[in-house]
C-alpha cells in the first residue's frame, strides 16, 4: 500500500479548481463521476493531485489513463512539478517503451493498454482506488476496453473502485447512465478564437496551403503557431517549406525522441511554429499558442474486412474535433483558428469522432478479453457494444494464428501472445519463434513503427530483410533515430521473452514472416514482380525490385487494394519453408482431366488459392478412367470413329424401328451415344483415351448389342445393297424416312418392278447421263407409262447419243 500523502498544492487558478469539492463528493458518495471541462481548465493535473489526500484512497494509487504516450509524460512531469517533486515521487507515469514510477507512487500516469494488462494480471486492481478516464472523448479502442473491463472488475471485485471520466466534448449523459454517476460541468476560462475560414485552391496540396497560411498567420497576428496535419510526412514537407521563417519550427509526434517532443511544447524565448499530428488535440497543452492552423484532416485506423487489414486512412475530422483544435488558440488570451476548409464542407461534417471500436480490427481487443477471462463481449457494459461482424473475422484471425481452439478458448500460444504488446500477428511470431526469437523482436519492431527507410514510398525497397540488416550493421538508406526507437522496442520484447540478444539471421525473416502472415503467402505468377496471394488475389512488386523474382514471398504489408495490390513490405521464403511451415494446411489433390483427347491423372499441392507444386501422368485405366471416356462419348457422339458401314447399320435398325417398333430399336447416333454404359462399357474397359475408343470396331459392337438373330435379320429385312435390272448392285440409304436408291435410268430398262427391301418397295431416284434427278417414284411401271414420255423427249434432245427407247420396259 501507497502512504497517504497530504497535498501541499496551493491554489492553481485554474477554472477546474472550482469543481473539485463536486468530484469529491460524487466519488465518495457514488463512487463515479464524468467531469465535462473545456481544454486549459486543469482538469488533467489539477483534479489527480486533488484527490491525493481522499480518505477513500487508503494509500492506493490512483491511475490517470491518457490516450498517448506523449500526453502521459507531459501530464506527470507537469503534476510533479507543480507538486515541486521529481519524477518517481508522488507522481509517476507508465508507457509501453518507458516508465518513470516507483514503490511510493500515489499518481500513476499510463497509456490505456497497460491498464488493460494490469486487469489481466489482477482483475481486482488491488494497489489501485481509482481510475481517471482522461480525454474520454476520444473513444480509442483500449479506452473503451479499459472502461468495459473496468466496469467489470467493480461489479465482481471491487465494489469500492473509483471511476471517473474527464473530457472537453463527449456525451457526458451517455458515459454517466454507463458508470452509474453524476455529470459535474467545469466552466471555462476561455478567450474569444477568430475562426478564419481558408479553403485551399483547387489543385493545391494541402501542404503548400498549410504552410502559405502559416506565413500570412505569423505576419499579421501575435503569438505562437500550432498548425495540425493529418500525418508524419505532410509534417515533413511543410517543415521543409517553413526554413526560412523568422520563428522555431517544431515537429510533434509520437515517432520523435522525447528531448524534441519537449522542445515542442515548452516556452521559448523565441517565437515558435509547432507543426504537429492531432496529438496535440487533446490532453496535451503547448505553451504560448495563441494561432491554431487546422488542415481539417487526421490520419484514422479503419479496417478492411475484404483486405484483412488495418491502414491508417486520411479523413476529415469532426465538428468536436475541429472545436477542440481551436479551443487551442484561445487558452491564454484572444486567439485565431485559421481552418484550411470551407463553411459549407464543415456544415456536412459528422458532430462527433467516430469510435475506433466500429472501425478497427477486432483481433488484439478479443485477445484482450480471453485472456481477462470474457469470452462473450456482451457480459460487458458498453459504450458501443463491438460489431458482430468485426467479432467473427477476428475470431477467424485468431484461429489461423493458433491463438485459439474450435471453442474459442486460448491455446497456449494464445496465452504467450496475449503477454506481448503487439498486434496478435506479430504476437504469433515472436511467441513462436523459437530459436529465432531475437531476430523476431527485431521484426516486429519493425512492423510496429514507422519504416526506417526514408525516401518516396514508392522507391522503397520492398525487403523487410535489408531493415533487419540495417538495424544490426547500419544503412545510410535507414533513420538512425528509427533504428535506435527499434532496438528499444526489440529489447522490451526480449526481456519480457526472457532472453537476451542472439544472432540475427536476415534469411530467417521470410519464415518468421509466415508465422505472423500465413494468408498473405504469395507465389510468383509469370513475369517477376507478378504475384498471386493465398487467399486468390493478385500482387505485385515493381520488376526492377529484388523481389521480383523470387518463386514465394510472405507479405507484411500491401497499399489496400482488393484487386491486384502493392506489395509495400515482405520478405522472401524459400519453397521448403513453405512446405515446413504450412505442411498441416497443404491440401494434396489428385484428379482425371482430359487433356487434348486423352486424360491424365493430375496432382496439385494446393495451400488456398495457390498451387505449390502440379505434375501429370497418364491415367491408370479403372472405373473412373472409364467413366469420364464413356462421358465423353456421350456428350460428343461424334468422338467416336463412326465407320461408313457402322452409320449404315444404325440408319437401317432404325428403318426397321419405324417398320415395326415392337421388335427393333429405335436407334440413333444420338440415342446411343446417350446409352453408351449399355452397349460400349464392356469393350473399352482399359481405354484413357479417345484414341483407344476409337479402335474399337464399331459395326462389329453394334452387331453385338443387337444380337445375332436380330442382326441377320436386318441384313435380310434391311439389306446393305440391292441389284438393278442391269445386274449392278447399288447401296441402299437408309436416312431419309424411307429407304431408296439412285442410279441411272437406262439401268431400270426392261423391267417394270420397283426394287424392295423386307417386301416394301423402295424409292427411286432416276439421273440422267450426267447424274441429276430426272424423277423420283417408288411405282417403276406406272413411270414408264406415264410421264416417261415427256422425259424421253426432254432427255433425248439433251443427250441424243444416248439410247431413249418409247417402250424402255421391253427394251
Amino acid at each position: 500500500m501507497h502512504t497517504l500523502l497530504p497535498v501541499n498544492l496551493p491554489d492553481t487558478g485554474l477554472p477546474v479548481e472550482a469543481s473539485i469539492d463536486e468530484v469529491r463528493a460524487a466519488l465518495a458518495a457514488e463512487g463515479s463521476a464524468v467531469l465535462v471541462a473545456p481544454p486549459g481548465s486543469g482538469k488533467t493535473t489539477v483534479v489527480p493531485l486533488r484527490l491525493l489526500g481522499e480518505t477513500w484512497r487508503e494509500g492506493r494509487k490512483i491511475v490517470v489513463l491518457e490516450p498517448r504516450r506523449l500526453a502521459t509524460r507531459a501530464a506527470a512531469r507537469r503534476m510533479a512539478s507543480l507538486l515541486g517533486e521529481p519524477l518517481a515521487g508522488t507522481v509517476g507515469y507508465v508507457t509501453r517503451t518507458d516508465r518513470q514510477t516507483g514503490p511510493d507512487v500515489g499518481i500513476e500516469v499510463v497509456t490505456e493498454g497497460v491498464l488493460t494488462r494490469r486487469l489481466q494480471t489482477d482483475p481486482g486492481l488491488m494497489d489501485t482506488a481509482a481510475v481517471i478516464f482522461d480525454e474520454i472523448h476520444e473513444r480509442n479502442l483500449q479506452t473503451d476496453l479499459g472502461l468495459a473491463l473496468a466496469l467489470h472488475s467493480r461489479g465482481l471485485f471491487r465494489p469500492d473502485l473509483r471511476l471517473l471520466a474527464m473530457s472537453a466534448t463527449v456525451d457526458a449523459a451517455r458515459i454517466a447512465e454507463l458508470i452509474g454517476g453524476p455529470v459535474i460541468s467545469s466552466e471555462a476560462r476561455s478567450f474569444p478564437v477568430d475562426v478564419r475560414w481558408k479553403p485551399a485552391p483547387r489543385r493545391t496540396w494541402i501542404e503548400d496551403h498549410a504552410a502559405a497560411v502559416i506565413r500570412q498567420a505569423l505576419a499579421a497576428d501575435e503569438g505562437d503557431v500550432l498548425c495540425f496535419l493529418p500525418g508524419i510526412a505532410q509534417i515533413d514537407r511543410v517543415s521543409r517549406q517553413l526554413d526560412d521563417v523568422d520563428a522555431e519550427v517544431h515537429r510533434l509526434h509520437g515517432s520523435l525522441p522525447l528531448d524534441e517532443q519537449d522542445r515542442a511544447v515548452t516556452p521559448s524565448s523565441r517565437r515558435k511554429v509547432v507543426l504537429s499530428t492531432d496529438i496535440a488535440e487533446s490532453s496535451l497543452t503547448v505553451e504560448g499558442v495563441s494561432i491554431v492552423v487546422d488542415s481539417g484532416l487526421a490520419r484514422s485506423p479503419r479496417f478492411d474486412a475484404r483486405t484483412g487489414m488495418t491502414r491508417l486512412t486520411t479523413i476529415g475530422i469532426s465538428k468536436a474535433s475541429a472545436d477542440q483544435r481551436a479551443g487551442r488558440a484561445g487558452r491564454l488570451g484572444p486567439g485565431v483558428a485559421y481552418r484550411l476548409w470551407s463553411k459549407m464542407e464543415h456544415a456536412a461534417r459528422r458532430p462527433d469522432i467516430e469510435p475506433e471500436i466500429l472501425s478497427v480490427d477486432l483481433a488484439g481487443f478479443l485477445l484482450d478479453l480471453l485472456h481477462f477471462g470474457v469470452d462473450d463481449p456482451a457480459a460487458l457494459s458498453w459504450l458501443d457494444p463491438p460489431p458482430e461482424r468485426a467479432m467473427s473475422e477476428a475470431v477467424e484471425l485468431l484461429r489461423s494464428l493458433g491463438a485459439v481452439d474450435d471453442d474459442r478458448r486460448l491455446t497456449d500460444t494464445g496465452r504467450r501472445m496475449a503477454t506481448l504488446p503487439l498486434h496478435p500477428r506479430l504476437g504469433r511470431m515472436v511467441a513462436d519463434a523459437g530459436s529465432d526469437a531475437w531476430t523476431a523482436c527485431l521484426v516486429a519492431a519493425l512492423l510496429d513503427d514507422r519504416d526506417v527507410f526514408g525516401g518516396p514510398l514508392d522507391e522503397r525497397p520492398v525487403d523487410l530483410a535489408l531493415r533487419v540488416r540495417a538495424v544490426v550493421d547500419g544503412d545510410r538508406r535507414a533513420d538512425r533515430r528509427g533504428v535506435d526507437r527499434v532496438r528499444r522496442t526489440a529489447e522490451d520484447l526480449a526481456r519480457r521473452l526472457g532472453i537476451g540478444e542472439g544472432p540475427i539471421r536476415s534469411d530467417r525473416v521470410g519464415p518468421l514472416l509466415a508465422l505472423a502472415f500465413p494468408d498473405r503467402l504469395a507465389i510468383r505468377r509469370g513475369s517477376p514482380g507478378r504475384f498471386q496471394l493465398r487467399l486468390g488475389a493478385t500482387a505485385w512488386v515493381p520488376n526492377t525490385d529484388p523481389l521480383a523474382p523470387e518463386s514465394f514471398l510472405v507479405a507484411a504489408d500491401l497499399d489496400g487494394k482488393r484487386k491486384d495490390a502493392r506489395i509495400r513490405l515482405a520478405a522472401a521464403i524459400d519453397p521448403d519453408e513453405v512446405v515446413f511451415a504450412f505442411a498441416p494446411e497443404i491440401d494434396e489433390r489428385t484428379e482425371l482431366a482430359w487433356v487434348d483427347d486423352r486424360i491424365v491423372e493430375r496432382t496439385e499441392r494446393r495451400l488456398g488459392g495457390i498451387v505449390l507444386e502440379s505434375f501429370e501422368r497418364r491415367a491408370r485405366p479403372d472405373d473412373r478412367s472409364r467413366a469420364m471416356v464413356l462421358a465423353k462419348v456421350a456428350s460428343d457422339p461424334r468422338s467416336l470413329e463412326w465407320s461408313e458401314a457402322a452409320l449404315s447399320f444404325v440408319e437401317r435398325v432404325a428403318y426397321l424401328h419405324r417398320t415395326d417398333p415392337d421388335i427393333w430399336p429405335g436407334w440413333s447416333v444420338e440415342s446411343l451415344a446417350a446409352s453408351v454404359d449399355e452397349w460400349l462399357a464392356p469393350w473399352i474397359t482399359g481405354a484413357t483415351s479417345l484414341a483407344e475408343v476409337r479402335e474399337v470396331e464399331l459395326l462389329a459392337v453394334l452387331r453385338t448389342a443387337l444380337g445375332h438373330d436380330l442382326a441377320t435379320r436386318a441384313d435380310r429385312e434391311a439389306p446393305v445393297r440391292v441389284s438393278l435390272p442391269s445386274g449392278r448392285e447399288v447401296k441402299v440409304d437408309y436416312s431419309g424416312e424411307r429407304p431408296s436408291i439412285a442410279a441411272r435410268v437406262q439401268e431400270f430398262y426392261g423391267s417394270t418392278t420397283t426394287p424392295q427391301v423386307g417386301g416394301r418397295p423402295l424409292v427411286l431416284e432416276l439421273l440422267s447421263p450426267a447424274n441429276r434427278p430426272i424423277q423420283i417414284t417408288d411405282d417403276l411401271a406406272g413411270f414408264w407409262q406415264g410421264s416417261w414420255a415427256e422425259v424421253r423427249k426432254d432427255m433425248a434432245g439433251r443427250y441424243p447419243k444416248h439410247d431413249w427407247p418409247e417402250n424402255p420396259a421391253g427394251a
